[in-house]
């Protein structure tokens, strides 16, 4: 297959339009420039001593996971060939630690793939955040910021249940991307087994194994691909499969993470867990009328399933609150003890 399409392109989009225009799209935006002018951008175009020297003084020696995978996995972190383990090591690194890894490992021909993803800037970087201003969002949003520091490493395809904001410091980034309703064709691993959090894809997206995962051709039909560099961003809505390769020896990146609406404390992917355990094996026909039921109650097909209820008896389909919360957990928690 030739190339695949770019994701669209912006350049000076303020507030009003994001919200008002890419936001509601739907689809995925690259956003040049959006952070050229963070500080920390400039230091990372000075140099890389430079980017390590800024974030070091800005961060704390509070530990995190690091991923370390041999140099012939070529940077790519997946599962054991049984799926019982990673194919990778897991320790723990300081901010401090980490880059002083990443500057060692320039140069050489085959390095070790060293990748920290989703640093709470809260909590590692705290005197960061100040210097990572976002006008695209309402300060007052409640929102998760982090960090990403690698080298030449590759995340396989993968949703996040936020919308997100990437915005390259330094390194180039690839973006490939693949609407929700790929999932039949991205070869998804176990569910409640994952290497992040989120399920992920199993393709090698750089060397993918057509006799073994076939219909990923039809996924690559619906691809599109973004590159960054810094100071630039990338706008990912929620539950877009994306995978993501670092293409330079030093790579860093902000992710601003935020949920549109009164956000649940879990997420939706236990619904999911909950439905495999109990619809999984019923006849066609009971499926079908499930689906009729949840495309009704769950996603409102025909409108407000309550609407003519009064409010004292619309239960747990009553707008979301503390208490109707802990009603239905408790609704679920004895029927789980069954």
């Amino acid at each position: 297959m030739g190339p695949l399409p770019t994701v669209p392109e912006y350049e000076g989009v303020h507030r009003a339009r994001f919200e008002d225009a890419i936001v509601p799209a739907g689809r995925p935006a690259v956003l040049r420039g959006l952070c050229a002018d963070w500080a920390a951008v400039a230091a990372a175009r000075a140099s890389d001593e430079a980017l390590a020297d800024y974030l070091r003084a800005r961060a704390n020696d509070t530990s995190f996971e690091t991923w370390f995978a041999e140099p012939e996995r070529r940077g790519r972190f997946g599962y054991s060939d049984d799926f019982q383990s990673f194919d990778h090591d897991r320790r723990l690194a300081t901010v401090d630690q980490l880059l002083d890894l990443l500057l060692r490992q320039r140069g050489h021909a085959a390095p070790f793939g060293i990748y920290a993803g989703a640093i709470p800037v809260a909590n590692h970087l705290p005197a960061l955040r100040q210097e990572i201003p976002m006008p695209l969002l309402d300060p007052e949003r409640d929102m998760l910021v982090s960090l990403w520091l690698g080298n030449r490493t590759r995340t396989a395809a993968h949703w996040d249940l936020a919308q997100n904001l990437a915005c390259v410091i330094a390194g180039r980034r690839r973006f490939t991307l693949f609407p929700t309703d790929q999932v039949a064709n991205l070869y998804v691993g176990p569910l409640e087994f994952t290497l992040a959090g989120q399920p992920t894809s199993l393709v090698d997206i750089d060397a993918p194994d057509f006799a073994r995962h076939p219909r990923y051709r039809e996924a690559l039909a619906h691809a599109e691909v973004a590159e960054l560099g810094p100071g630039d961003a990338l706008y990912l809505p929620s539950l877009w499969w994306h995978a993501v390769a670092g293409l330079d020896e030093v790579g860093a990146m902000v992710n601003f993470w935020w949920r549109d609406g009164a956000a649940p404390r879990l997420t939706p992917l236990n619904a999911l867990y909950y439905a495999i355990m109990t619809m999984q094996g019923m006849p066609e026909r009971e499926l079908a009328a499930w689906r009729t039921l949840f495309d009704h109650y769950v996603f409102g097909a025909n409108g407000d399933p309550v609407a003519h209820l009064p409010e004292e008896a619309r239960g747990v389909l009553a707008p979301r609150s503390r208490a109707g919360v802990a009603k239905l957990r408790e609704l679920l928690l004895k029927a789980l003890g069954r």
